[in-house]
């Protein structure tokens, strides 16, 4: 039963946003914005505001972080000539652009015009190709340190996402496997469970620290997992990962947005 739940709610976060869109038409864009790609990736306006709102509600996890930035990662290759960009799109001809910077980061508004349009963040790249996810990171962290404080919230932004996206047959289904309907402290060491995180590249290992305290954590390939609700570790403690590689990015290139 414990597996079950485990691999339940592992697809759910990771696949949510798929799952829901191939269960909803796909809707009509217009040619000259996003280059006539009639299936974009989709993510549900009223889900982001999920996301907005748990943030906002467990913001003490992570209070030197001001404010909800998602990142943008490619599954495979992106080789459309095209730079990434993205808008948020809605009933009665609602756009608005969505800055993204060069990291494929980007923060969603809160807006009441994109929640009475029905709104949808859409990607000039086909469905699927991307995935979306929270990224938040305390300042004066180095490049391979996740404080696990960050990594907690983040949980909870993708279940309050994760929940809007997917049927209510499924969340239901999760409730009663795990017994709570607060998904993320299910996974401590006590049940042997622990959640993935994506990694910025593949990782060689994975240690929680703190003080003298270690513990080593599953690492496989551009992920590694961590006993997310175990009591034993405060928010404070901090995820070292090696990289089988440098990291390289082009921070501090000027953000892009849909037309």
């Amino acid at each position: 039963m414990r597996a079950l739940a485990i691999a339940a709610v592992a697809g759910l976060l990771f696949c949510g946003a798929a799952i829901a869109a191939e269960n909803e038409p796909v809707r009509e864009l217009d040619p000259v914005h996003v280059n006539a790609i009639r299936d974009p990736e989709l993510r549900k306006y009223k889900a982001i505001l999920a996301g907005l709102d748990a943030f906002d509600k467990h913001h003490k996890l992570a209070p030197a972080v001001d404010r909800l930035v998602f990142r943008l990662t490619a599954r495979k290759a992106d080789d459309a000539p095209a730079p990434l960009a993205a808008r948020l799109v809605g009933d009665g001809g609602f756009s608005l652009p969505v800055p993204i910077d060069a990291g494929g980061r980007f923060e969603v508004p809160r807006s009441e015009a994109a929640a009475d349009a029905d709104s949808e963040l859409e990607l000039n790249r086909k469905r699927r190709l991307y995935r979306t996810m929270p990224d938040i990171r305390t300042p004066g962290l180095a490049a391979n340190q996740r404080r696990l404080g960050d990594l907690r919230l983040e949980c909870k932004v993708m279940v309050a996402i994760a929940k809007e996206e997917i049927p209510l047959f499924w969340v239901l289904t999760i409730n009663t496997i795990m017994l709570t309907s607060d998904w993320c402290s299910f996974f401590d060491e006590k049940r042997k469970a622990r959640f993935g995180f994506h990694a910025d590249g593949p990782v060689s290992a994975a240690l929680l620290r703190e003080g003298d305290r270690t513990l080593e954590l599953k690492a496989k390939g551009d992920s590694f997992e961590v006993p997310l609700a175990s009591p034993e570790w405060s928010d404070d403690a901090v995820v070292e990962l090696s990289y089988a590689a440098p990291l390289t990015g082009t921070a501090g290139e000027t953000p892009r947005t849909a037309p």
